[in-house]
């Protein structure tokens, strides 16, 4: 940086030399003869700068023939000097000039910077301009000319972003910046020096975390599909067998909120038919034995079956699937299943795909219109209830507990998971299975229905052993085990064993979560939906 500096001083000094020396020499060849026009040196001033540009007014003009020679020197130099400043312009205009000026006038709206254009970013942006009218695009690359051009405005500034932000000036909000490569913090050397900036991160990652330091937070858009997979798409009572085609980032992340959400009734029997490599899974979470039959099937619980062969070995199970989940991480793997199934069985049951985009007749999930919005990312929406659950227990508890901000990921998944289960409390109370988008409305109605209910015992135990299956699948995913007292550290807690071996007082607790019903309208009320 510091040699072309001293390369632009140089040249700036010679260019200037040259053309001090051609005005001293036509002023000294023009000013002695009779006819010229030429006497001063401010003449000589004029009428190269008249030349120089083109202007050409012929006030003054050379006539001896080394005042020729000097204006045909002027001619040529104005030819170069007005190719250099249409170049000039062009890169003010093109450049990151104009559009760092630009967007200093607009440093009062709402900035989202993305680092790179792609399919995923393109998705986020234009979910952006729809939620937000006060919003300015910003991608962190030059324009490539082969890409679609946006529908929608935008900038495409490669400068840093340190100096993208300087021009905010601090004004309104804070700049929001989306890595939206999968662990782009780690390898994006624009993430580099993210901690000390003015801004809000969210960077895409697979390691399930949600914070990295003070500003930068993740996302992980395996677990969103999932979560919103089974939001939308939940366990009916009706299904006993659910087969999962394709066991890679996403396939897991499907199975894991399976198994920490779908608990419809009491006595449930679901079997779940995985193909793919499960070695590493079982290793993780070695306790789901003690809630789950592992590789067996079981008429008491649900169970867990993991084959290694070729899915289209077992046509008389896909044949009998209530529901066949194609979860590959490949979109194209995911489409070739799809179509052999299509073609050479006779499937009774719906078949999800996980697809880019939405597809005409297909149940297609995990699209990018629906993955990559700013309310997902930023979890407003995903977890708005598992906040409200939370600060609800800080209210109550009698003893000093943390903000949602200050939870590890642990105690935060117990409430996502607890604040996801509701939805099928909700529609274990209604009878109602076609219940996915929750109205306020409907959780009221929920929870009169559980109040005049659970006074009949038998049903209330069922309420209370239904919570705590749910509860018990959590804790036995995460591996931990009973203790005569709860024990962090050694993931050990008394509430760990069957529904039956629970005293009163242990089986009471069970009540907290359905009471939430009664809470949570007044909470998130003023947002209208649950």
């Amino acid at each position: 940086m510091k040699g072309r500096k001293k390369f632009y001083i140089y040249f700036s000094a010679i260019t200037a030399a040259v053309y001090a020396s051609l005005v001293l020499i036509l002023y000294y060849s023009e000013s002695s003869h009779a006819e010229s026009g030429i006497r001063t040196l401010g003449d000589a001033v004029w009428y190269s700068l008249v030349t120089l540009t083109t202007v050409g007014y012929g006030d003054l003009v050379p006539v001896t023939p080394l005042g020729h020679a000097v204006g045909i020197v002027f001619l040529f130099l104005a030819t170069g000097i007005m190719v250099t400043l249409l170049g000039a312009v062009m890169s003010f205009i093109t450049g990151e000039v104009m559009p760092l000026f630009l967007l200093g006038l607009q440093r009062w709206k709402n900035w989202y910077y993305l680092a790179d254009y792609g399919v995923e970013a393109n998705a986020l942006a234009m979910d952006i301009c729809r939620e937000d009218s006060e919003a300015v695009i910003i991608y962190g690359e030059k324009r490539d000319e082969r890409s679609e051009t946006p529908d929608y405005p935008c900038f495409f500034i490669s400068a840093s972003l340190a100096r993208i932000v300087a021009r905010k000036r601090d004004a309104g909000t804070l700049c929001k910046v989306f890595l939206m490569r999968e662990d782009d913090i780690g390898v994006n050397s624009r993430a580099e020096h993210l901690a000390g900036l003015p801004v809000e991160v969210y960077a895409r990652t697979t390691n399930g975390q949600d914070r990295l330091s003070g500003n930068i937070r993740f996302f992980d858009s395996y677990d969103c599909c999932a979560r919103q997979y089974w939001l939308t798409r939940p366990l009916c009572r009706r299904e006993r067998t659910i087969v999962l085609i394709g066991f890679g980032k996403y396939g897991r992340s499907i199975l894991e909120r399976a198994i920490l959400i779908n608990v419809a009734a009491v006595d449930q029997c679901v079997q779940y038919h995985i193909f793919g490599e499960a070695e590493e899974f079982l290793a993780l979470h070695h306790c789901l034995a003690e809630v789950f039959s592992i590789n067996r099937e079981d008429s008491t619980r649900d169970s867990l079956i993991f084959h290694r062969e070729f899915w289209g070995e077992q046509r008389a199970l896909l044949e009998r699937a209530d529901r066949i989940i194609l979860c590959e991480d490949e979109v194209q793997a995911g489409w070739s299943v799809f179509w052999d199934l299509k073609r050479y069985y006779r499937i009774h049951g719906r078949i999800d795909l996980r697809n880019n985009r939405k597809a005409p007749g297909i149940h297609c999930f995990g699209t990018n219109e629906e993955l990559y919005t700013l309310r997902n990312i930023m979890r407003a929406d995903l977890n708005r209830a598992a906040i409200a659950i939370n600060d609800i227990f800080r209210r109550d508890a009698p003893y000093p507990t943390l903000d949602w901000d200050e939870l590890d990921s642990f105690l935060r998944q117990s409430k996502i998971v607890a604040a996801d289960h509701l939805r099928m409390k909700v529609r274990f109370l209604l009878e109602d299975e076609t219940l996915t988008d929750l109205s306020l409305a409907e959780v009221e109605r929920a929870y009169r229905r559980y109040c005049e209910t659970r006074t009949i015992e038998s049903v209330n135990e069922d309420y209370r052993r239904l919570d705590h299956m749910r509860w018990l699948r959590f804790y036995v995913f995460y591996n931990w085990s009973w203790g005569p007292v709860h024990d962090d550290a050694a993931r050990e807690n008394p509430m760990l064993r069957p529904y039956e071996d629970l005293t009163p007082d242990q089986k009471r607790k069970r009540d907290a979560a359905w009471e939430l019903l009664g809470r949570l309208p007044e909470e998130l009320g003023s947002l209208g939906k649950f």
